[in-house]
């Protein structure tokens, strides 16, 4: 009973305090994003406090030049659109009209008031800028909990450990290692894919002759790490700055930049998440549905590093699945002797000074798993010799 409740508590709690929950996980990913960059930095004589300070401020200097580059950019086309919204619509039902596939909505378009619509936005536009200013408010907790979290490693471990009986340390030491492994690989996805986008938009906006391509380009592959919306946000400011273009180019671009949302979310994502997280492609795709359906945004954007690390815990934790038959005792031998050999090193040692045997321990053990796994792959590949 007390145990019931205790996890009911939990449960109510979490979601009492999930934006604090989120802004921890995301803070946590940001801070094994750029962990790595950290220890390179130390291993080529940058002392500590210096390496984070020149991670995070190439970080926040590449954040302000894509801000220079784009937001600027966007704001004067809303406002020329604002502004040139009226002859904008009278003469695309000029155009409509005077085609034969679209003039049914030539009467729709020219009837239609713009006025009654930005005033019937306002409300929504006001509560969307409080929610810009709370996203902010979040962004900057989030660095700074990072930049936390990376200067105050060895201690934050050691509370960690702490936690856990010493029973459990070399496992944890592993869960955090594969964790730390997943969010780069979920980090390296996310660049291949905005890249991807930002090289397509750009060259199809350049072909087309489209004012800006550069800065909608860069517009384009930010937005495209948001699951589902991600390519509608790119799309706006393409075809809002095409409409002087004509309506061919117009469609052009709208059916390109369609078709490539296909191509990415249904070949791209599910290739490129599914090798880094080792996750199949119809893992990736049902994981962005829940995701996206269960926390918005948010949760899709979250959905496939928690469903990587769902397999992972399975798998390094030794969980038994029903079906499973698998003989796993060469994997737990191989367990129990680095348990034991933990519990002789690290007996009267400090939380960081366990945190740290641990983790070697399991980063001896990772690298003996590696090498079965790569002989293994190598017996497969080589044919056995036939027998005279």
């Amino acid at each position: 009973m007390v145990l019931i409740l205790v996890t009911l508590g939990s449960l109510w709690l979490v979601g009492e305090l999930w934006a604090v929950v989120l802004v921890i996980v995301c803070a946590s990913i940001l801070a094994g994003t750029v962990a790595p960059l950290v220890s390179w930095l130390e291993a080529h004589r940058v002392r500590r406090p210096f390496a984070i300070a020149i991670v995070f401020g190439a970080m926040t200097l590449l954040l302000v030049l894509w801000g220079l580059a784009t937001i600027p950019t966007l704001i004067d086309q809303i406002a020329d659109m604002v502004r040139n919204a009226p002859q904008t619509q009278a003469r695309l039902a000029d155009r409509f009209a005077h085609s034969h596939l679209l003039a049914p909505w030539a009467d729709s378009i020219r009837n239609f008031r713009l006025g009654h619509v930005a005033t019937q936005a306002t409300p929504s536009a006001f509560a969307f800028s409080l929610g810009i200013a709370e996203g902010i408010g979040y962004f900057g907790t989030t660095l700074v909990l990072a930049i936390y979290l990376i200067a105050d490693h060895e201690r934050i471990n050691g509370f960690v450990f702490a936690l856990f009986p010493k029973r459990y340390h070399v496992r944890l030491a592993r869960v955090m290692s594969k964790l730390g492994t997943i969010v780069g690989g979920y980090v390296r996805g996310q660049v291949i894919t905005s890249l991807c986008m930002f090289v397509f938009a750009f060259v199809l906006l350049m072909a087309c002759g489209v004012d800006h391509a550069l800065a909608i380009a860069a517009f384009a592959g930010v937005t495209d790490v948001i699951p589902f919306v991600g390519g509608l946000l790119a799309m706006t400011p393409a075809l809002l700055t095409a409409i002087p273009r004509g309506e061919v180019i117009l469609i052009i671009i709208f059916v390109s930049m369609l078709v490539y949302q296909e191509f990415e979310s249904r070949i791209l994502v599910p290739r490129v998440y599914g090798r880094t997280l080792r996750l199949p492609s119809a893992a990736v795709i049902l994981a962005l549905l829940i995701g996206g359906k269960l926390g918005g945004i948010l949760g899709a954007l979250l959905a496939l590093p928690i469903a990587a690390a769902i397999r992972m815990l399975v798998e390094e934790l030794r969980v038994e699945l029903p079906g499973d038959d698998s003989d796993h005792r060469e994997v737990l031998a191989r367990d129990l002797a680095a348990e034991r050999v933990y519990a002789l090193k690290s007996a009267g040692a400090s939380p960081e000074e366990a945190a740290k045997l641990a983790t070697e321990l399991a980063d001896e053990e990772a690298r003996v798993e590696d090498a079965l796994v790569v002989d293994v792959e190598h017996d497969r590949k080589v044919p056995p010799k036939p027998v005279h």
